[in-house]
């Protein structure tokens, strides 16, 4: 059974910085692409950031310079260190898996978390 988790979202003022986690399980991690999407409220979910499985890494255009996507393959794990939030990256975000970069890349993997909350505070 596959099972991407979530970790580290949370309540952060702006300027702040958060680190996201994704542990994955029950997938072949390494020859996954992983990703970061959110979705805030009222809005459609977008791309953050996406990591292929040879370490390419990709950004929504709003998150170059600030967001940095990485991954330990013997960890299982992608990560998501965001600086310099501001309050319109509030939202709840998702983790995402595919063999595919490009279905990663558009509209997202196969495989999702549940998702962690990021608030920031102005």
């Amino acid at each position: 059974q596959v099972q991407l988790v979530e970790s580290g979202g949370g309540l952060v003022q702006t300027g702040g910085s958060l680190r996201l986690s994704c542990a994955a399980s029950g997938i072949a991690f390494s020859s996954n692409a992983m990703g970061w999407y959110r979705q805030a409220p009222g809005k459609q979910r977008e791309l953050v950031a996406a990591i292929t499985s040879g370490g390419t890494t990709n950004y929504a255009d709003s998150m170059k310079g600030r967001f940095t996507i990485s991954r330990d393959n013997a960890k299982n794990t992608v990560y998501l260190q965001m600086n310099s939030l501001k309050p319109e990256d509030t939202a709840v975000y998702y983790c995402t898996a595919d063999r595919s970069i490009w279905q990663l890349l558009n509209g997202g993997g196969r495989y999702w978390g549940q998702g962690t909350q990021v608030t920031v505070s102005s």
